[in-house]
């Protein structure tokens, strides 16, 4: 029986869902999805769904529920995602996780969470570099020199989205935006909540059991 797995990862900013993502996608050999991604590829490619994506981008607004479900189709139907995917940064929205059923149901959603005040210092210790844009945090990935750049000597700054008051802003934005959408998962049973309050090398493992012992559960592992 050939592996499939589509799954759909959720968390607030912070969390870490691009790192566990990477380190389930090399493991299983799936793409992991950014829609992020998606839309810079699309713009970058001159589609015209890129252009539908730049209209809204450029004018600093979301990009409409139906134009995102397009794009993540798109993606979804050319040939690496055969054997699945991991989707990050999408559904954001109701609607969004009712199309996705239409077209590419998940199997499992894993929603990371953490406490606050573990996000706030993961975000509010970041530092990026004003001229490369490397990333570094004062505590669990600091500079050689505080306050600038290993690679190339720059001022390391603090982003704007990076600042405590700003975080909490992000937070209960996510807590607003995603409460249906978890919901959603909840009712249909395709939800698994993961802590997320350790560091990457002790949630991964958790994160990679979960799949191996859902995966187990359809024989096909």
């Amino acid at each position: 029986m050939k592996r499939r797995m589509k799954l759909v990862f959720i968390g607030p900013p912070g969390v870490g869902k691009g790192t566990y993502a990477q380190a389930v996608s090399q493991r299983f050999q799936i793409p992991h999805i950014s829609t992020g991604d998606i839309f810079r590829e699309e713009v970058k490619r001159g589609s015209e769904l890129g252009r539908k994506v730049q209209y809204y981008l450029e004018r600093g607004l979301l990009v409409p529920d139906e134009i995102v479900v397009e794009v993540v189709k798109a993606r979804l139907s050319q040939d690496d995602c055969r054997r699945g995917f991991i989707l990050d940064g999408f559904p954001r929205t109701l609607a969004q996780a009712e199309a996705l059923e239409g077209f590419a149901p998940p199997d499992l959603v894993l929603n990371f969470v953490a406490d606050d005040s573990v996000i706030v210092e993961r975000l509010s210790g970041r530092r990026v570099c004003s001229k490369c844009g490397a990333i570094y945090h004062v505590k669990y990935m600091p500079p050689r020199f505080p306050g600038t750049c290993d690679k190339c000597g720059a001022p390391l700054v603090v982003r704007k989205d990076d600042r405590p008051e700003v975080i909490a802003e992000r937070l209960a934005l996510y807590r607003e935006q995603f409460s249906p959408i978890i919901s959603y998962y909840e009712r249909r049973g395709k939800l698994v909540t993961i802590s997320a309050n350790a560091q990457a090398p002790e949630v991964i493992p958790v994160v990679i059991s979960t799949i191996e012992r859902f995966l187990r559960g359809r024989g096909q592992l």
